[in-house]
């Protein structure tokens, strides 16, 4: 997992979030992630959760470093481990991630950007068990009774940037990210409208063939 500025257009793309949280807001508690018996608890939660989670569609909004946000359709399949961020007009911008690839497309530039997986931060929200611990490491954990923020890094180099999951708390549902850049720039993406029922999405939606440029 590896958090590249390219992705602060849009965790996830940046996919992908940063908005107007202070960088990042869990950064309120730096404190030895997981050193507590309610620290763990909190964190298998928030695992099994991810874990449950099979399909996923939400609308959302993504907020940029400077403040613009933008709408659009997003469609999660975990199972298949593949994603589509479909921006609204007049964006021009397109994400797929598929066969280990992630595939960002500038219809306005002529550009089609292609990196593997597990170079984004989209690897770790399609891994098949998420396990927040190894290449991840948790440097924030944030819990105030109605939210939920868990702060990550990638264990090998830190200074990449951090990725933070957003969570509704009581019952516990992905809310949200904010992905940090190695320049501090944050954006931030609100998932809405989510529902994670019906059937699975046809495999069109997720085709990478997009024109390079």
């Amino acid at each position: 997992m590896r958090f590249r500025p390219m992705f602060a257009i849009c965790g996830l793309s940046c996919l992908l979030a940063g908005g107007a949280l202070p960088p990042v807001a869990c950064a309120q508690e730096q404190m030895a992630v997981g050193a507590s018996d309610h620290d763990h608890a909190l964190l298998e939660q928030v695992e099994r959760h991810l874990d449950a989670i099979s399909q996923l569609k939400a609308r959302f909004r993504q907020t940029a470093p400077d403040g613009k946000e933008s709408t659009g359709t997003a469609w999660i399949d975990r199972t298949n481990r593949r994603m589509r961020f479909q921006y609204d007009p007049p964006s021009p911008l397109l994400l797929v991630a598929n066969h280990d690839q992630v595939v960002f497309n500038d219809s306005q530039l002529d550009q089609t950007t292609t990196m593997p997986m597990d170079k984004t931060p989209l690897g770790l929200l399609l891994r098949p068990r998420l396990q927040l611990s190894g290449d991840v490491t948790v440097t924030g954990l944030l819990h105030d009774g109605h939210m939920l923020n868990v702060t990550l890094v990638r264990t090998d180099s830190p200074g990449d940037g951090s990725m933070t999951l957003l969570f509704h708390d009581s019952p516990l549902r992905l809310r949200g990210w904010i992905i940090q850049d190695a320049q501090q720039e944050t954006t931030r993406v609100d998932l809405l409208d989510i529902t994670t029922s019906g059937g699975v999405p046809p495999d069109s939606l997720f085709s990478t063939d997009l024109p390079e440029h």
